[in-house]
């Protein structure tokens, strides 16, 4: 276990140069900013922690000395498939790799190459994988940290910022559950389940996780092609383990609801929701139950549930004024892109408000009508 680390400083910026990581199809890479100007290198560091319920990965890039920011993906993903098109973005390394530490677990048995997890290993519960969180933390000597997490993930952050209320300093939640299944959707998961464990993640499965992620235009129809990052997608999951699969998906099919512990979250809550996502109910049902004074929702139009691919710049806009709150911002170098939809021209009249800033934060729209 490594040496602990002070409680983090969350105004604290790098100086003229610093080497922050991500994945490229596959291979780790370093974004590396030299006077304001990022270039990329192949490069990075990852960890198989040991924890109460199994070793996990851990890809890390960035500086530790850095605020903590922690990703989870959704179910048959990793950080790379589920992270890679929202840090891609110019704007998004330049906020999030400026500004943090990544540290991107990946649930057990879902890193590139997996071998199947052996049978007589106990499949974790929903609390259990909460607690895989904290031990990560600890591993890496991590006080309090930013949250990022879809759909199962979220759900999974959301549960361990309720059990550790004083690690979660902020949660950024994408297309989240918190609600105990619904009986059609524990029966379709159950079908899913089966098909998994038999026939891994071939035909009927794979088209099924793709409408999980993915809205119906970019998947394609006999009007439009099929999108690159569903293709992208497909090809990732022809190289994943069913049975592992099915670990992760029974654990959050027996989730149970957190309903009443969102009313004592007392950390700043930003959600963002495809319009298209199966998990829309659940996620406007979560900023109904959380605490308005530290809530915001985020609707994203035309997109599914995995916004940090479909439409990765749509959220980049509000999660700068969320951070805003935490003391972080851009560098100046990247603040004044005339495309980028951080841009002042493109900001809503109520992410301008003092409650957006970080004291009160109020339900948005992130599209914005703009008359030039």
């Amino acid at each position: 276990m490594k040496e602990p680390r002070r409680e983090t400083d969350w105004g604290r910026s790098n100086g003229r140069f610093e080497r922050v990581g991500f994945g490229v199809g596959g291979r780790r890479a370093d974004l590396v900013r030299r006077q304001g100007i990022y270039t990329v290198e192949r490069r990075g560091h990852e960890h198989l922690v040991a924890t109460r319920w199994g070793s996990i990965s851990v890809a890390v890039y960035g500086d530790e000395d850095k605020p903590a920011l922690v990703t989870y993906p959704d179910v048959a993903l990793n950080y790379m498939s589920c992270f890679q098109g929202l840090f891609f973005c110019p704007e998004a390394a330049s906020l999030l790799l400026h500004n943090f530490c990544i540290y991107h677990i990946t649930p057990q048995g879902h890193e590139l190459g997996a071998a199947p997890i052996p049978s007589d290993v106990p499949v974790p519960s929903v609390d259990d994988l909460a607690d895989q969180v904290a031990d990560v933390l600890d591993f890496f000597g991590l006080g309090s940290v930013m949250c990022l997490g879809v759909t199962a993930g979220a759900y999974v952050l959301t549960l361990f910022a309720t059990k550790y209320r004083e690690r979660v300093a902020g949660l950024m939640l994408v297309s989240p559950l918190c609600k105990t299944p619904s009986w059609s959707e524990w029966l379709y998961n159950k079908v899913l389940l089966n098909l998994l464990y038999y026939y891994g993640t071939r035909g009927l499965v794979k088209e099924t996780l793709l409408q999980r992620y993915f809205s119906k235009k970019v998947r394609g129809d006999a009007q439009y092609p099929e999108s690159d990052i569903v293709q992208a997608s497909r090809s990732l999951l022809d190289e994943k383990q069913g049975t592992n699969i099915w670990r992760f998906l029974h654990s959050i099919n027996e989730r149970h609801d957190l309903t009443d512990s969102l009313r004592k979250l007392q950390c700043r809550t930003l959600i963002f929701v495809g319009e298209n996502s199966e998990f829309h109910a659940d996620a406007i049902h979560m900023t109904t139950k959380l605490d308005r004074k530290y809530c915001a929702l985020v609707e994203v139009q035309d997109c599914g549930s995995l916004i940090t691919e479909e439409q990765p710049h749509t959220m980049l806009m509000p999660m700068e004024y969320f951070l805003m709150g935490y003391g972080l911002y851009r560098p100046y170098q990247f603040s004044s892109s005339p495309r980028s939809p951080l841009s002042p021209f493109c900001i809503s009249p109520e992410l301008l408000s003092p409650e957006s800033m970080g004291v009160k934060l109020k339900p948005i729209k992130t599209r914005v009508a703009i008359d030039f």
